[in-house]
């Protein structure tokens, strides 16, 4: 979860005026009761109130800290998962009409931003080569064949988007 500053010291007041309104019940309650006096003296209300909201507002105020601490993890693990792998797309194809089998292939490797790379398999009866072409933001500076570009095409349309096979 996310809060915002604002957020924060509003739950903040809020815990508070709770922790206020529940020594005011406290003491309201004990008022009708007769308790012994102590040896030390009668305790002054307005001291003991006042260490109370002393105390309360020392754990608001740890808790602030460790919810800016989540909230400033949780920003570098969104960052760190935008930027993995997360779009994928392979489009398999007889590079050369004499080769059977749709064993050449396009594989797009994209981040959230349309960033990564595409990689491209073509196979021939005597070789196979290998290319990888860096992709950025959904286009690259390397000349891209018509299967690469097809490639990122899929790999950056929505999921819900059927994609049919070629």
């Amino acid at each position: 979860m996310i809060f915002s500053e604002r957020t924060l010291s509003l739950l903040a007041l809020i815990a508070i005026g709770l922790s206020v309104l529940a020594i005011v019940f406290t003491i309201l309650g004990a008022g009708g009761r007769r308790r012994p006096k102590q040896a030390e003296g009668p305790i002054q209300v307005g001291d003991a109130l006042r260490d109370v909201l002393e105390a309360q507002a020392a754990r608001i105020e740890r808790l602030e800290k460790a919810a800016r601490a989540l909230n400033a993890r949780d920003n570098k693990q969104q960052v760190l998962i935008e930027g993995g792998v997360r779009r994928v797309a392979l489009l398999r194809y007889d590079a050369f009409e004499d080769v059977g089998g749709r064993l050449s292939f396009s594989c797009a490797l994209l981040d959230e931003h349309g960033s990564g790379v595409v990689l491209t398999s073509i196979n021939g009866r005597q070789e196979t080569r290998v290319y990888a072409k860096s992709v950025e933001e959904g286009a690259s500076t390397h000349n891209l064949s018509v299967e690469e570009t097809e490639a990122i095409r899929r790999a950056l349309a929505d999921a819900a988007e059927p994609v049919e096979a070629r």
